[in-house]
């Protein structure tokens, strides 16, 4: 790990931007609007320009044509127009050319139109990231920061980060835009018809995460049609504290006469750009489908006018990559505990001995359990701190959805942990002592993160509520000097033992109150530490948070999984208002009697030690669905020692928790990341049947042929596919990305396939989609053939000649049952 000034100190010191003009500077004010160009590839095909697989280097090899595109742009109204650089990264242009001379040569295009702003385009880097795929953050990162150091030197004013459905690698690509320029960035991601990427984050999430990285424009492209994008679009001005930006499709393709169209015309495009302008959207533009006819009606759209509406106000959130916890009026929400070595012996244990699977149960039973947010602390002298806590915030990110609150004193491990984290997470903690603040803040303003502070500095912990107060307010006040808003300010008044501090305990409560009525800031408070050396600890504890609500505690660190707990939170919950008409708390409690706490919850020991499941009828089922590994493989091993046959387990427990799994993803319940968590979990009860099979035969599933064609050079879809149908028991044949047709063909042949999927991104190459498809039906006709990819539809599946067509990763799934059996 670098020192801490290499990224948030050094980065903050050159903070001030270098924009073009006075009028970006307004459009970043939100003051004025701006025009973006369309599509590029759209027009390179009208062109009849052979982009084949890496349309970028149409810079260098057909300058004229690719800076009369952009001509056709300026002179339809675009004001910043985007470079021919979508995949110009290293790991795309491999041997072909430098990213340096593709940068330099497509700036060189856009000034030789005469754009008013060049707009340097960097979108994704075609890989998945850990801990789902195998590229890793920094590799990410790095291929990032080559792109926006070559487009400095190339003499770009935007850096516009786009197309990303990763919010994880939308991450890495803005820190790189930030650490590597002074550029303006604008960051765009794209969305499913479910409102969604395919990772599961929303637009209010993107939005919430992005405006506190600070970049000066976020919002959406390409995705769909401008209708459609309508209430996305509305989801971010909701929450956006910055500009949001709008490049639609002209609607979803469709094939006509084989020729790929769009439905939305250039008047209709407009029509529905004119009501987003209305609701607040500052830049707009186009993406797939749209040319200088659907630019030059949405320049008419705003010439001459001016914005009047104000961008949203900063509210107090925390994020992961599926879930956003935004506090408004008297909400509370709950940070589970589990996770922190202190006074926890087993989780000591786990933490030396590098057992993340006791980890992840704790993570996964907090979820069940209710909490709103997890702590995650991996505090031992004895343990690489920063990389134990980075591993376990990826793991964790893998099978919750929640929230993390990273809790360390160690600023070399809080930044490695908040510098991969999928989101806007909570640093757990600064405190008013003077090194704190200088080391801690600037990691939290880089960031975009939330932060604790800690009523104590040089002095220790004051007796009184007014003391604790004025540190309190000495933290706010350094706070935003250091740019982050109050809103991301969160106050600890700091519990002592009423064993041992008993007058100090209505001080505390009297703190909080001053806190929130003086400051204006949110709470946070370690409830359990007042019952220490007391009997009957979770009667004292539920006590104080009941009082702790009332003074006006927002977020408590506690252990979700005690009863008692939870039936104080959802009844404040009810009295408060947060849970509106007691929907949530009568229909939890109407059948419940008031359950009187068991000796281990008095006694403060960890409730559901070890992530056993509760009140489930199928352990097994249970640990696969919920993505408990290396308790799924236990349950096997225990099962099969018990008698159950290899094929009973399979087919009784393991693929119904897999479908199960993929009825919730297809109902948008689950994400990707459960998905594979839970694959990975059946995966590890098949590993045990397989070490174990040696009397009884398990059965073949079948074989699986899959590719990226020939041209195309992203594999995000076909990996994810490959390691389902891994998981349910398929052999799968991985042939790679920019597969020959002919490889497709040999593969067929030598392993007997009778199933092969095909994947493409591009529409340039649903050709070598079809050219392989042709080859198979020549040459392999009893084979059949499944097709996906993000451009990809029914339609072009049946213009394709495809046998099915799979939306995702599960209906693979569900079309090698079909055919396979």
């Amino acid at each position: 790990m670098l020192p801490i000034t290499s990224h948030a100190v050094c980065a903050d010191a050159r903070d001030s931007l270098h924009i073009a003009d006075d009028y970006l500077a307004r459009v970043i004010a939100g003051e004025e609007y701006l025009v973006f160009d369309g599509a590029m590839g759209t027009m390179l095909q009208a062109a009849g320009l052979e982009a084949g697989e890496l349309p970028e280097l149409l810079c260098l090899t057909s300058p004229d044509e690719v800076t009369a595109i952009h001509r056709a742009y300026v002179e339809a109204g675009s004001q910043a127009v985007t470079t021919n650089t979508f995949g110009a990264n290293a790991r795309k242009l491999g041997d072909a050319a430098s990213v340096r001379e593709v940068f330099a040569a497509a700036v060189s295009c856009v000034r030789a139109a005469g754009a008013r702003y060049v707009a340097a385009d960097i979108g994704p880097t075609g890989a998945l990231l850990a801990p789902l795929g195998t590229m890793s953050f920094d590799e990410a990162y790095d291929l990032f920061a080559e792109q926006v150091r070559a487009a400095v030197e190339a003499g770009a004013d935007i850096i516009l980060i786009e197309t990303m459905a990763d919010l994880l690698e939308t991450k890495a690509a803005v820190l790189a835009a930030k650490e590597n320029s002074r550029l303006p960035v604008f960051a765009t991601m794209t969305f499913g018809e479910d409102g969604r990427t395919f990772l599961g984050t929303s637009p209010r999430i993107a939005a919430l995460t992005l405006s506190s990285l600070g970049v000066q424009a976020l919002g959406v492209n390409c995705s769909l049609g401008p209708d459609d994008l309508r209430p996305l679009v509305d989801e971010m001005l909701e929450v956006a504290t910055c500009p949001v930006m709008v490049q639609a499709n002209a609607g979803l393709p469709h094939v006509e006469g084989g020729r790929t169209v769009f439905s939305v015309s250039a008047d209709a495009y407009a029509e529905s750009v004119a009501g987003m302008v209305e609701a607040g959207v500052r830049i707009v533009g186009g993406c797939c489908g749209t040319n200088p006819a659907y630019i030059a009606n949405v320049a008419d759209i705003v010439r001459d006018k001016r914005p009047v509406r104000s961008f949203a106000r900063p509210l107090c959130s925390v994020t992961s990559a599926q879930e956003a916890v935004v506090l408004e009026g008297r909400h509370v929400a709950t940070i589970g505990e589990r996770i922190n070595p202190t006074g926890k012996k087993r989780l000591k244990e786990a933490l030396r001995s590098g057992d993340s699977d006791y980890i992840i149960n704790e993570a996964i039973a907090q979820t069940e359990a209710g909490a709103d947010i997890l702590d995650v602390n991996a505090g031992l002298p004895e343990i690489d701190e920063a990389a134990v806590l980075v591993d376990l915030v990826g793991k964790i990110q893998g099978v919750s959805g929640l929230p993390l609150q990273i809790d360390s004193s160690d600023p070399v491990a809080v930044e490695a942990a908040v510098r991969a984290y999928a989101g806007k997470p909570i640093i757990n903690s600064v405190n008013g002592k003077q090194e704190s603040l200088q080391t801690v803040l600037p990691i939290a303003k880089h960031y975009g993160c939330a932060v604790v502070g800690l009523t104590l500095d040089e002095g220790g912990i004051p007796p009184t509520a007014e003391e604790r107060f004025a540190i309190a307010e000495r933290i706010v006040q350094a706070a935003e000097e250091a740019g982050i808003p109050r809103q991301d300010v969160l106050i600890d008044c700091l519990v002592m033992a009423a064993s041992t501090n008993q007058s100090e305990v209505v001080e505390i409560l009297r703190a909080i109150t001053l806190v929130k009525e003086r400051l204006g800031v949110r709470t946070v408070l370690g409830v359990s530490n007042v019952s220490f050396g007391l009997p009957l600890r979770e009667v004292v504890n539920a006590t104080f948070l009941a009082s702790a609500f009332a003074a006006g505690l927002d977020m408590p660190i506690l252990n979700p999984l005690s009863e008692r707990y939870r039936e104080v939170v959802d009844s404040w919950r009810v009295l408060c208002g947060q849970d509106v008409g007691a929907m949530r708390y009568i229909e939890g409690y109407a059948d419940k009697k008031i359950a009187s706490a068991t000796a281990k919850a008095a006694s403060g020991a960890p409730a559901g030690e070890g992530g056993a499941p509760t009140a489930c009828e199928d352990g097994l089922r249970h640990f696969v669905i919920t993505g408990r590994r290396a308790a799924a493989g236990a349950e096997v091993e225990r099962m099969l020692d018990a008698g159950e046959s290899a094929m009973a387990v399979i087919d009784g427990h393991l693929i119904p928790a897999l479908d199960e799994v993929g009825k919730r993803f297809e109902a948008g319940t689950f994400f990707l990341p459960q998905l594979m968590a839970s694959a990975e979990a059946a995966k590890a009860g098949f590993d045990v049947i397989r070490s174990r099979s040696t009397g009884e035969a398990v059965a073949d599933k079948g074989s699986v042929a899959v590719a990226t064609v020939k041209g195309d050079i992203h594999d995000i879809g076909k990996n994810i596919v490959r390691m389902l149908l891994e998981n349910y028991g398929y052999t799968v044949y991985d042939l790679g990305r920019d597969v020959e047709p002919q490889a497709v063909i040999d593969c067929v042949k030598e392993h007997g396939i009778k199933l092969v999927g095909l994947s493409a991104l591009m529409t340039t190459t649903v050709r070598g989609m079809e050219d392989t498809i042709a080859l198979l039906r020549e040459q392999a006709p009893d084979t059949k053939v499944f097709v996906g990819g993000a451009v990809l539809t029914p339609e072009y599946a049946q213009m394709v000649g495809a046998d099915y067509y799979a939306k995702d990763a599960a209906e693979g799934a569900r079309i090698c049952a079909e055919v396979l059996g």
